[in-house]
């Protein structure tokens, strides 16, 4: 049986956009890139269900004072199971008292260093976080949905890293260049659930993740030059892509990768 995508009422082209009546559960959500996308479904409307390894009581209380609902629990996902992903997508539930509808795989994990000198353990711990983490949560999260026979949206987060090598980041590389596979896999199988599996694929980004770039005067300077708008991006322009793949709006979307750059893959 082909699951049905919601039914909203029809007031305007808006209304493709609104997440009121959603749940979603969103990992690596206390900073970042995950803190902005948690922060502009619950924006749309949407209660999130946050993950991350440190607290998140501040992600809480704001989303709280601009009148939306959001929980949260800490949760290590380098050692994820299947019967752990699957406990956390019912948790998403029972803390909102509200089915989950969307997955946001953000969480992430990132090694330095020359290919030469990558420790196993790095590289695993990269994998574990960036490729098995995001395949166990959407499969619990897919199952979950079968199980309700409902529709659903699951976002992976990419980089500009899924198609490019870049510099001494063998590990990331191959775990960015995996989620893609795995996002066109999944978007396969599952659509004829009406389950769609789609992709985001940031660009250099004012995160933690891009200090030691913006430190570095020299290479700063070289990948600005290279950026088609000049400049690094931000946690929050992320929002519109996050918003647009979790609604109605894109509910012909899937398999695909919205890319938020700056025109860095185009260049």
């Amino acid at each position: 049986m082909v699951a049905e995508e919601p039914v909203r009422s029809s007031r305007g082209f808006a209304d493709l956009f609104d997440l009121t009546g959603y749940t979603a559960l969103v990992t690596g959500a206390a900073r970042g890139l995950g803190r902005a996308i948690a922060t502009a479904l619950a924006d749309a409307g949407a209660q999130i269900a946050a993950l991350d390894v440190i607290d998140m009581s501040e992600l809480e209380s704001d989303i709280s004072e601009a009148g939306g609902k959001c929980v949260s629990r800490t949760a290590d996902l380098g050692g994820l199971s299947a019967d752990s992903a699957n406990d956390l997508v019912r948790w998403a539930e029972d803390a909102t008292s509200n089915p989950a509808t969307v997955l946001v795989n953000n969480a992430g994990v990132i090694r330095r260093g020359p290919a030469l000198n990558t420790s196993v353990e790095d590289w695993n711990t990269v994998l574990a976080v960036n490729l098995t983490a995001p395949f166990l949560l959407s499969q619990a999260f897919a199952q979950y949905l079968r199980a309700k026979d409902s529709a659903g949206s699951i976002i992976n987060m990419a980089s500009v890293n899924s198609f490019q090598g870049g510099v001494e980041v063998p590990s990331y590389a191959a775990s960015k260049h995996g989620i893609l596979g795995v996002t066109r896999a999944l978007a396969n199988e599952w659509a004829p659930h009406g389950i769609r599996v789609n992709t985001i694929a940031p660009g250099y980004m004012s995160t933690d993740l891009t200090t030691a770039h913006r430190n570095d005067a020299e290479r700063a300077a070289f990948m600005l030059k290279r950026i088609p708008m000049a400049r690094w991006g931000t946690p929050e322009d992320l929002a519109g892509a996050a918003i647009f793949l979790a609604s109605d709006a894109s509910r012909y979307v899937t398999g695909t990768t919205i890319s938020v750059d700056g025109g860095w893959l185009a260049r």
